[in-house]
């Protein structure tokens, strides 16, 4: 399994984001600058973010950007999920009516507790606990 481009930016975007939290909208250009991003790309992004309710945007001189929650209550998991879709990392582990040998497959427990413990990690890691680290680094 390999993230794609679009989840490793779109995270970097969110990140972005819960640095400002709470500092009003933020701008793609902003962004796209400070995370050393192309903004066209972040425009195909954003969207994705949008929909499934974790940003919003503000029109407007002064516009952009925001988070819809604290950047604490926002899980790296949700943003993966958003851009990626599921994350099998088999095909059998989330449809395993798919394959005719689930009951007796000697790898199967390995692909379920490998998926297991992604989702654990991902899940236990939040946009704010990385936007700390960013700001350490700056």
């Amino acid at each position: 399994m390999q993230i794609s481009t679009k989840s490793r930016y779109g995270l970097r975007a969110m990140v972005e984001l819960a640095i400002n939290y709470g500092e009003g909208p933020v701008s793609l250009h902003e962004i796209a600058e400070n995370q050393g991003i192309s903004k066209k790309y972040l425009e195909q992004i954003v969207p994705h973010l949008k929909t499934e309710g974790l940003l919003r945007s503000v029109r407007g001189a002064g516009g952009g950007y925001e988070l819809t929650k604290a950047p604490e209550e926002i899980v790296v998991l949700q943003i993966l999920r958003t851009l990626e879709g599921p994350l099998a990392l088999v095909d059998c582990v989330d449809s395993p009516k798919i394959c005719d040998r689930k009951d007796i497959c000697p790898t199967r427990d390995l692909w379920v507790g490998m998926q297991e413990s992604l989702k654990e990690f991902l899940g236990s890691r939040t946009l704010d606990q990385l936007a700390r680290k960013q700001e350490k680094v700056r």
